[in-house]
Order: structure tokens, then C-alpha cells, then sequence
């Protein structure tokens, strides 16, 4: 940690930052942010944008993708929305993350990695069997009397509704709990 720079609370910056050793970020930064050393965005800080860096360590709060070469940690009270990328990855009791995790070898940054490998992995999922829909039967014209064509071509004449139920004679107990119809002595 020969060269450290540090951007402080309270400091917005609007636009890229870019650097060759470490970097403390404990202000606001609305831009990526590249470092060739260790960056470490403090409890205080808020990132809004991609991080890249050889080492990442995160105990604030990060809008965008964080990836790392080497290893990205997040620690307790870290907040990260998007997708973390590094050979090594540490999430520390308390750190809350929403995105994806993806340990590669070679050190390939997370800002495209892992999308690609959550669309591999998508793609490499069993398609659900799809099974044919029987077609729901057509209902019957209704014509009130008049011919007329259905759906189906045929002519209809007449009453073309659906016919009542039949009658069932209702059946009642009798004096001595004998079954009668009604009407029946």
C-alpha cells in the first residue's frame, strides 16, 4: 500500500476513475471505477457503476457489477446490487447481496462474465414439455327459431338451445313411512 489515493466523505464524483495503485473510497462515485491495486469502498461510500480492481474489499454500498482478479470480500453492513466476479470470493455475516456470484480462473472481470454465465446457464436448462391444449367446444347457435349456420357449417333449424332436464317425479312419505309418488293415494 505504497500509493494510496483517497476519495473522502462527502466528495461526489461524477465521471470514471481510473488509478494504478490503491484507492479508499469512502465519498460517492457515480462512474466506473478501475484500480490496479486494492480498492477498498468504505462504510460511508457509495458506488454507482461497475468496480474493477486487483483485490476488492466492500463495506459500503455498490450499484453495479464488482469484479477482481485476485478476490473481492464483502463485509459485514455491505450492500451490493449486481453481479460479483473473482477467483476468490468472501461474503462476510451481515452483507446483504442481490446478483450474481462467479468464481472464474484468470481473473476476468464480472462486468461481463457473469451475464454470460447466468444466459449459459438459462439456455443450458430442460425446456418444459408442452402439451397440446384441447380446443374448447364450440358452443351451439342459438337461433329463436330462425335457420341459421354454425360454426361448424351444418343448418340448424329451430330452437337450437341446450333441451331442458327431464322431469323426475318427486317422491314424499307416506302415513306409515311408506315411499308414494305425488298424487298417488
Amino acid at each position: 500500500m505504497a500509493n494510496v489515493s483517497t476519495i473522502g466523505r462527502g466528495t461526489v464524483v461524477r465521471g470514471s476513475v481510473r488509478g494504478d495503485g490503491d484507492l479508499d473510497i469512502q465519498g460517492r462515485v457515480e462512474g466506473s471505477v478501475v484500480v490496479e491495486g486494492e480498492l477498498t469502498i468504505g462504510e460511508s461510500a457509495l458506488i454507482k457503476s461497475d468496480v474493477s480492481a486487483r483485490r476488492v474489499v466492500v463495506r459500503g454500498a455498490v450499484a453495479g457489477n464488482v469484479s477482481a482478479d485476485e478476490s473481492v470480500v464483502l463485509e459485514s453492513g455491505a450492500r451490493v446490487v449486481g453481479d460479483l466476479g473473482a477467483p476468490q470470493i468472501g461474503i462476510r455475516p451481515g452483507a446483504l447481496l442481490r446478483g450474481n456470484v462467479s468464481t472464474q480462473v484468470g481473473g476476468q472481470g464480472a462486468g461481463a462474465r457473469p451475464r454470460a454465465a447466468a444466459a449459459t446457464a438459462r439456455a443450458a436448462r430442460p425446456k418444459p414439455v408442452e402439451r397440446p391444449v384441447a380446443a374448447a367446444p364450440k358452443p351451439a347457435a342459438k337461433t329463436d327459431g330462425l335457420a341459421a349456420k354454425t360454426a361448424n357449417g351444418p343448418r340448424v333449424e329451430g330452437n337450437a338451445r341446450k333441451p331442458p332436464p327431464p322431469v323426475v317425479p318427486s317422491l314424499k312419505r307416506g302415513a306409515k313411512g311408506a315411499l308414494k309418488r305425488k298424487g298417488a293415494r
